[in-house]
C-alpha cells in the first residue's frame, strides 16, 4: 500500500471523517485554552468540571434535549458550586474542588444506573466519535469557534490575569470577571471535547497540550501556537492509528498527544531529560580538571 492509498483510505468513510473533524476541532480548543490553566495552576479544575458533567448528559439524554446543554449547564454549576464552598468555609480550593465533583459524578453514575436502557455509560465516559452525526459536528465546530474566538479576543487580558492578577486589577481589569469568563469558557471547552473522547479522557486533552509546549517555549504567544498545532497533528495521527489498528478512537487520540509529550519531556533542547543528562556529563570534566591538577600538587 502506497502513502496515497494509507492517507485516503480512512476518508473514504463518512463517519470516519466527520470523527476526524469533530476531534481536531476539539483537540485545538482544548490545547489553547490548557495553555492558561497549566500557567494558572488550573489543572485540577478542569478534571473537577469534566467530571462534574456527567449528571447534566444523563439528565439531558432522558429528556431527550441536545447533550451539551445540560453539560454545560452542570459544569458551570460545578464552578460556582466550588466557589460558593470555598467562600463560605475554611477548605482550601483542592478540597472544596474534591468534594463537588467527586459528589457531582456519583450523582450521575447513579443517574444512568437507573435507566440504562436509554444510556450508553461508555459513549459517556469514553466518548462515541465514530457516530457522530452531521447536526453534532457542526454543533461542535460552531461552539468550538465560539470558544477559541472568544479565548483570542480576550488574550491579552488573560494572560496578564494568569501572570500577575494583582497588577491587572491595578490597571483597571476586572479580575472577577476573567476568572468567571475563563471558567466559563473551560466548562464550554469540556463540552466541545466530551463528543471527542468522552467525561475520562478529556481531561488529557485539557493538561497534556498546554503541558508539552510549555517544555518547549517561554513565549506565551509561541505555546498557543505549539500546543495547537501540535495537538491537532497528533490527533489525526491518533484518529489514523486507531483505523489501522483497530483500538478505542478516543484512547488513541490521548495517547498520541502523550507520546508527543513523552518525546518533548525526553528530548527537548535544554529542558528535555537527556538534553540535561549530556549537558550535566559535559560539564563535568571541565569541573574536575582543577582538582586534578590542585591533587597533582
Amino acid at each position: 500500500m502506497d502513502l496515497l492509498n494509507w492517507l485516503l483510505e480512512p476518508l473514504q468513510y463518512g463517519f470516519l471523517t466527520r470523527a476526524l473533524l469533530v476531534t481536531v476541532a476539539a483537540a485545538v480548543v482544548c490545547a489553547v485554552l490548557s495553555c492558561w490553566l497549566i500557567l494558572m495552576g488550573w489543572s485540577l479544575m478542569g478534571d473537577a468540571v469534566s467530571h462534574a458533567v456527567l449528571p447534566g448528559v444523563a439528565l439531558a439524554y432522558i429528556a431527550g434535549i441536545p447533550f451539551s446543554i445540560g453539560a454545560f449547564v452542570f459544569g458551570a454549576g460545578a464552578v460556582a458550586l466550588i466557589g460558593a464552598v470555598r467562600s463560605n468555609s475554611k477548605l482550601k480550593a483542592d478540597t472544596a474542588i474534591g468534594v463537588v465533583f467527586t459528589g457531582l459524578f456519583a450523582t450521575g453514575l447513579a443517574i444512568v444506573s437507573k435507566t440504562p436502557s436509554q444510556i450508553d455509560l461508555q459513549h459517556i465516559l469514553f466518548g462515541n466519535v465514530l457516530g457522530v452525526s452531521t447536526p453534532e459536528l457542526i454543533q461542535v465546530l460552531a461552539l468550538g469557534a465560539l470558544t477559541l474566538a472568544v479565548l483570542l479576543f480576550k488574550r491579552r487580558d488573560l494572560t496578564l490575569f494568569a501572570f500577575d492578577r494583582i497588577h491587572a486589577h491595578a490597571i483597571g481589569l476586572g479580575t472577577r470577571r476573567l476568572s468567571a469568563l475563563l471558567l466559563g469558557l473551560l466548562a464550554l471547552t469540556v463540552v466541545v471535547g466530551l463528543q471527542a473522547v468522552g467525561i475520562i479522557l478529556v481531561v488529557a486533552m485539557l493538561i497534556t497540550p498546554g503541558a508539552t509546549a510549555f517544555l518547549l517555549t517561554r513565549s506565551f504567544d509561541r505555546m498557543l501556537l505549539i500546543a495547537g498545532t501540535v495537538t491537532a497533528a497528533a490527533s489525526v495521527a491518533g484518529i489514523y492509528a486507531s483505523y489501522y489498528l483497530d483500538i478505542s478512537t478516543g484512547a488513541s487520540v490521548v495517547l498520541a498527544q502523550s507520546v508527543v509529550f513523552v518525546l518533548v519531556f525526553l528530548f527537548a533542547r535544554r529542558s528535555g531529560v537527556v538534553w540535561q543528562w549530556r549537558r550535566r556529563l559535559a560539564s563535568r570534566p571541565a569541573a574536575a580538571a582543577p582538582a586534578r591538577q590542585e591533587a597533582g600538587r
